[in-house]
């Protein structure tokens, strides 16, 4: 009873799934990123925690950690993205 559940269940089972993974890891190499995903521009990675500040322009708060800042007049201000920055330098 154990060796045909053996051999006729859980072996099959095993090769199928090696096989999947081989598979897998051939067609991988294959794939070409579409220009969309190439050019889409990733959100700043923040650490979790720490102190919020609030965004000038918008009103957003934002980590410290993931916000882009400008001094002015001696005076760290940050920002929730690059358009809020570039609204402040406007106003």
């Amino acid at each position: 009873m154990i060796r045909f559940l053996v051999l006729e269940v859980i072996f099959p089972l095993l090769l199928i799934f090696l096989a999947r993974a081989l598979l897998r890891s051939l067609f991988a190499s294959f794939r070409v990123a579409t220009p969309s995903q190439t050019t889409k521009q990733r959100p700043p990675t923040a650490s979790l925690g720490g102190e919020l500040k609030k965004d000038p322009v918008c009103g957003t708060y934002v980590s410290a950690g993931a916000s882009l800042t400008r001094t002015v007049n001696g005076r760290v201000i940050h920002f929730c993205s690059r358009e809020c920055r570039d609204k402040y330098r406007v106003a």
